[in-house]
């Protein structure tokens, strides 16, 4: 089995569960793409860092931060009231069984049963060792998994001095986690972590990782056969009920033509919803690059 994935070091973090659902959409509004996640509020707990709680949630630690006026590198203190914003726009509303994954948006989208869209965030590839974007079909799936290293690693370990070995068992140093999805994209795969602060970054190497609680939810859910698709849209414009939403992402791959401008203002003409947006409050939203779903609605004088 080749597992194509990095890291190894082990954080402990013991945070609520986080599964993002899809808002109803308003009558005679289409149910797609829809935006999910909220506004809520986290009790920090001992050990917590902005980091962690980030990752955790799906949210940059630029705008955690700023979203709670401190500093990204500011400590926290246990009790501590965080706001968070994890609201994501779905960029292609996944089928019932279905996985969508948006690579600079570092989120994979779940079609449940019922119509309901779950929402996980994830890490990807980095630059230098990009996650393939593309149709893709889950091929196998494996509890406990054994880590093959791949000569492509090896080799990097070896270039920069850090001994690793040819095979890595099942445990704590395990940086697949406890399971893992095969897919048919080349070397590439959804699995867990032992690094959970990853989470919501371009650090891999091409697989997409989970948190663990994640993974465990997802392995439960999907079989071998289940189809999905990677994309590639840093930039994401929705209506949910009278609302606009724009949501910016850094173009990690360097693949855009334009700007997030250009093409905020392209997909807003596309969706018809040029009108309905303030494009003051659109390019400030573009300039912060926070990734979250922020409410750019023109309101009425």
């Amino acid at each position: 089995m080749v597992m194509d994935c990095p890291l190894r070091s082990v954080v402990a973090i013991m945070l609520v569960s986080v599964l993002v659902q899809a808002a109803e959409p308003a009558p005679g509004q289409e149910p797609s793409p829809a935006v999910i996640g909220g506004v809520s509020v986290y009790a920090v707990r001992t050990g917590d860092t902005l980091w962690g709680v980030g990752a955790r949630f799906g949210v940059d630690v630029v705008a955690l931060a700023r979203d709670n006026g401190l500093a990204a590198d500011t400590k926290l203190a246990a009790g501590h009231a965080l706001r968070i914003d994890n609201r994501h726009i779905v960029p292609a509303a996944p089928d019932p069984g279905t996985l969508v994954i948006n690579v600079p948006q570092r989120m994979l989208f779940y079609g449940a049963e019922g119509g309901e869209v779950e929402g996980y965030p994830v890490a990807v590839g980095r630059p230098d060792w990009q996650t393939p974007t593309g149709e893709f079909v889950v091929m196998a799936k494996e509890r406990q998994p054994t880590w093959d290293v791949p000569a492509s690693i090896l080799e990097e370990s070896r270039r920069l001095g850090r001994p690793q070995a040819m095979r890595v068992p099942p445990g704590p140093d395990n940086p697949l986690g406890d399971f893992w999805i095969g897919l048919s994209l080349p070397g590439i795969g959804l699995h867990g972590t032992n690094a959970s602060s990853s989470i919501f970054r371009a650090v891999t190497h091409g697989c997409i990782r989970l948190h663990p609680e994640d993974i465990a939810r997802l392995f439960a859910g999907i079989q071998v056969g289940t189809r999905g698709r990677t994309m590639y849209e840093p930039v994401l414009v929705a209506g949910q009920g009278s609302a606009v939403y724009l949501e910016v992402h850094r173009d990690v791959y360097r693949r855009g033509a334009g700007g997030a401008r250009r093409a905020a203002r392209a997909l807003a003409a596309a969706a018809g919803l040029s009108e309905r947006i303030d494009w003051n409050t659109a390019d400030a939203v573009v300039t912060a690059v926070h990734g979250i779903a922020r409410d750019v609605t023109l309101r009425a004088p």
